[in-house]
């Protein structure tokens, strides 16, 4: 606590905010949705051990909720047996043990899925369960047609790496410049909105976007974009020969948005611009739909019989009567082709996936130096650390509220320059804290249909429309 920012944080209080919406409307539903879960669990089980644990489960997950929609204080979490319970039960005495709506933002909500862990680390049979795991598996299998298109430009663009023909470096570095932006891109938002830009990829085609009009409309939403930089950080270390090229990812969401993550790991690896990447998922079920490392392993394993995967009607599918079209042998072929190439990258060690406690704990960034030194030395040895989502924005800038003119180099303090990490935060806005903006630029958007105006909100910063790809030189 010590080592935060000394500007103020977004708080549950304020009405203005996101953090009140967020308390007020969101929490409760998705607490609700934890309930159901675990109660369909018990029902379908036999054991009698695991049924009367599990009954107590749905117990205190609503006691949780009731706490949170009658604005009670908050209590210190159970003593499951992990590190960072003192931790966070420090922080709410130091808070003065506040109630739900008047706290700050960032714990509030990293306690709300700390404690939903603690009902499941106290018990006997659901100490690995995973609540929101079929919500994550569902998503996944809903974005079938992006999955199966990606694949086979993934499948093309390793076989041009590979066949470099008759291409000049200065050809090669170019192509490689865009596709880096594009897989970035799609990274950031991640979803099947737009993969119109990886239509070819022939060497000469991937060159012309470059200032093409297509690039532009697709650029048009990010507010703040440092991708060529980071961009020349690898190229850089790549040219001058290092042997150890190593970029982290710190993952945010699991489905497609990981499938994309591990599109860029490939990528990275084929294209020579990283020796190795580590992938840092979160260690409990957090924030509904971050990555546990099962769901890496669950992810493999559909694409390692994607037949069965993604043509076995789901449940929702034999309630209605109908069947999932079968994939044709060429679609089988390019999911079988990423499953045997990143398996291939994680056998030979260059794609690994390494779990903290740190991603857990319930404040920011800012206290990475102090708090996990090892982690934070480990980081230092990469070229590039990559933080996807909202989240990892926030803890980065320490949900503080700074005037979004602030240098994304000084709102993420310790983590910026003379840190020895190079920081790169590709994050769609979902949450009020934003820096790094042209003057000016906030009050525009706010001038825009549903920005917020004159109403105090900065509503334009809510929804995911807008985004901004921060780049901190660790040196």
């Amino acid at each position: 606590m010590g080592h935060d920012t000394k500007t103020a944080q977004a708080t549950t209080a304020d009405k203005t905010s996101f953090g009140y919406i967020t308390a007020r409307d969101r929490w409760p539903v998705i607490i609700t949705s934890a309930i159901d879960d675990v109660h369909r669990a018990v029902s379908e089980t036999t054991e009698e051990t695991k049924r009367e644990e599990g009954k107590r489960i749905v117990e205190q997950l609503t006691k949780l909720k009731y706490e949170l929609q009658h604005d009670r204080k908050l209590s210190p979490i159970p003593d499951d047996g992990q590190p960072d319970v003192e931790g966070y039960n420090k922080e709410l005495e130091a808070l003065g043990t506040p109630s739900w709506f008047n706290l700050p933002w960032l714990y509030a909500e990293c306690y709300i899925y700390r404690r939903v862990a603690s009902s499941f680390a106290l018990s006997t049979q659901w100490k690995s369960y995973d609540v929101f795991a079929k919500q994550k598996l569902s998503t996944f299998r809903s974005s079938r047609p992006a999955v199966i298109e990606l694949a086979a430009r993934y499948h093309e663009l390793i076989k041009q790496i590979a066949d470099k023909g008759d291409k000049t470096q200065e050809e090669i570095n170019a192509a490689e410049k865009i596709l880096f932006m594009e897989i970035c891109e799609i990274c950031l938002w991640g979803n099947a909105t737009d993969l119109s830009l990886l239509t070819s990829l022939t060497y000469e085609d991937i060159q012309k976007l470059q200032g093409s009009e297509a690039r532009k409309a697709a650029e048009k939403n990010i507010l703040v974009n440092d991708l060529e930089t980071a961009y020349d950080v690898l190229s850089k270390a790549k040219a001058e020969g290092k042997t150890s090229r190593q970029v982290d990812i710190v993952l945010d969401n699991a489905g497609f948005e990981l499938y994309v993550d591990l599109i860029l790991a490939g990528f990275l690896l084929s294209a020579g611009l990283a020796t190795n990447v580590i992938l840092h998922p979160k260690s409990i079920p957090w924030f509904v739909s971050d990555v546990l490392p099962a769901d890496f392993g669950a992810l493999l394993n559909a694409l390692a019989n994607p037949q069965s995967f993604y043509s076995t009607p789901s449940e929702e599918e034999n309630n209605a009567g109908t069947t999932p079209t079968p994939l044709t042998e060429k679609e089988i072929e390019e999911l079988s082709f990423l499953f045997q190439n990143w398996s291939g990258f994680h056998v030979e060690g260059q794609l690994i996936m390494r779990s903290s406690r740190f991603w857990t704990e319930g404040g920011s960034f800012w206290r990475l130096p102090s708090s996990d030194p090892r982690l934070f030395a480990d980081l230092k040895e990469s070229q590039l650390v990559i933080f996807k989502g909202d989240l990892n924005y926030r803890k980065l800038t320490g949900d503080a509220l700074w005037d979004p003119t602030t240098p994304f180099t000084e709102a993420i303090g310790p983590m910026g320059p003379g840190s020895g990490v190079n920081v790169l935060a590709l994050r769609t806005c979902k949450a009020d804290v934003v820096v790094g903006l042209k003057p000016g630029e906030d009050e525009k958007l706010k001038a825009m249909a549903g920005g917020g105006g004159d109403s105090g909100c900065r509503k334009w910063a809510w929804s995911g429309k807008w985004a901004v790809v921060s780049f901190s030189i660790g040196s």
